[in-house]
């Protein structure tokens, strides 16, 4: 009896038979092969997350607390300044009233217009003590270095034995309430000495 060659269609059918039940054997090795997640690492990286917001929070806290901290001292210190200043301008007042008063006046004046004139200084250093009291300092001005932010220049004054924009002179006292400027002094400014505050080259010295 003659033997019968296969198909080329059986072959490929018996090759495709074979590769899908290779594959199906080899599919849960693939599956277990596959790393699963981890929950101790998912736990972790959780942990570090809430830990950052965590301390973001607590640094955005602080700064709040820092920055309403500032504003009421500063609402503290100042709060005052307007009021102050206003007082500024009474005590100027009783100031020039005493320094229009010569010495001579004085110690010529019969007894109830010395009284007067004692009230009037003793109110004048009062008020003075209650400004500093409340933070409201006199500012440093006669023989400082010029400062625009301090000083408020009204002339100059020729003198060349001093350097150029020292105050030699206080128009009207400035003050300060904290780090601000309620009132800068009014002053007079040396003109002539160049920075070191040298005499003019050439200059005679006439007292010898």
């Amino acid at each position: 009896m003659k033997d019968k060659s296969s198909k080329p269609e059986d072959v490929k059918a018996a090759t495709a038979a074979e590769t899908d039940i290779n594959a199906e054997a080899n599919k849960p090795a693939e599956e277990a092969a596959a790393p699963e997640a981890d929950p101790v690492d998912a736990l972790r990286s959780e942990n570090a997350d809430l830990r950052e917001r965590l301390l973001r929070a607590v640094a955005d806290m602080e700064n709040l607390r820092k920055r309403t901290e500032r504003e009421i001292a500063d609402t503290r210190s100042y709060a005052i300044a307007g009021f102050a200043r206003d007082m500024l301008t009474a005590t100027d007042s009783l100031s020039r009233a005493l320094m229009v008063l010569p010495a001579e006046a004085r110690e010529s004046a019969d007894g109830t217009t010395k009284s007067l004139i004692e009230g009037i200084e003793m109110t004048e250093r009062e008020m003075q003590r209650l400004l500093a009291k409340h933070g409201v300092k006199p500012i440093e001005a006669e023989g400082q270095k010029f400062d625009p932010h301090k000083h408020q220049a009204m002339f100059e004054v020729p003198d060349p034995s001093r350097p150029d924009g020292t105050v030699v002179q206080v128009v009207q006292s400035g003050f300060s309430i904290g780090d601000r400027v309620l009132r800068p002094a009014m002053v007079g400014v040396s003109k002539g000495g160049g920075p070191t505050g040298q005499p003019a080259e050439g200059s005679v010295d006439k007292s010898a």
